[in-house]
C-alpha cells in the first residue's frame, strides 16, 4: 500500500510540474480548480477548471 501512495503522488507531483512549465500559472489554477471541485463534489468549480485548461490546450490551434 505505501508503494501505491508513493507512485500516486509522484505521478501527481510529475503532472503538476509539467502544466506549469508548459503553460504556466494559468496551468496551476486550471488543474487546482479541477481538483478542487472533484474532491468537493461542485460541478461549478470542476467545469470552471476544466473549461480553463480546454482553452490552455486549444490555444495554439485557435
Amino acid at each position: 500500500m505505501p508503494v501505491l501512495a508513493l507512485v500516486s503522488a509522484v505521478l501527481v507531483i510529475t503532472v503538476e510540474q509539467l502544466v506549469a512549465w508548459q503553460y504556466g500559472v494559468t496551468g496551476i489554477v486550471g488543474l487546482l480548480l479541477l481538483t478542487i471541485g472533484l474532491k468537493a463534489n461542485s460541478p461549478g468549480v470542476s467545469s470552471t477548471g476544466a473549461v480553463l485548461l480546454a482553452l490552455l490546450l486549444s490555444r495554439p490551434a485557435l
